[in-house]
């Protein structure tokens, strides 16, 4: 149990039979009246965001999330198949659990799978990866000094925005969770 003048972001608690990760949260002391803590909440598994206030005394179950590091093996259709590297075991988990979190994943790459009691909820790519351009437009010789970018194919499929001078074939390091191009490698 955790009491709410004991929240912090990243914690995650179980409030009304749902699993909620707190992403805001502010100790409030009105001039009249009691102290209270208003937080933003997110549903783990739907993604949503809600907004309560709890009491400071008040008491949640803290939530224990297990993250393991397992490797991407393959898709086929609307499974995605990993492996975890210690035991050998082998999991499928459908694309609805998925969504977009294999966008910058190669076959073969390390992620982590989060999941509470035993049901997987999502997977976490790695923060960074570094990928070869597949398909861009070359650059056009003069255009570098307005800082413009173009859209380039990565070998996954996605398409990230880098600057004029990026040409196919060159690797490039990407931020996962934005999806905004870094620098080349």
């Amino acid at each position: 149990m955790i009491s709410a003048g004991d929240f912090r972001n990243g914690i995650t608690i179980e409030v009304e039979g749902n699993i909620y990760q707190i992403i805001e949260f502010q100790h409030v002391k009105p001039g009249k009246g009691a102290a209270f803590v208003r937080t933003k909440l997110k549903n783990i598994k739907s993604g949503g965001v809600i907004e309560k206030t709890f009491r400071p005394t008040e008491k949640c179950p803290q939530a224990r999330i297990d993250r393991k590091d397992m490797q991407y093996l393959y898709s086929d259709a609307d499974l995605f198949y990993f492996m975890d590297v210690e035991t050998y075991d082998q999991i499928p988990i459908g694309a609805d659990t998925i969504g977009d979190a294999l966008k910058f994943v190669k076959e073969n790459d390390m992620v982590k799978i989060c999941s509470y009691n035993g049901d997987v909820f999502a997977v976490e790519p790695p923060l960074f990866v570094e990928l070869e351009v597949s398909e861009t437009e070359p650059g056009v010789k003069g255009d570098t000094a307005t800082g413009a970018t173009k859209p380039a194919t990565v070998e996954t499929g996605a398409t990230v925005y880098v600057p004029l001078f990026v040409n196919q074939g060159d690797t490039i390091k990407i931020d996962t969770r934005t999806g905004e191009y870094l620098s080349r490698v």
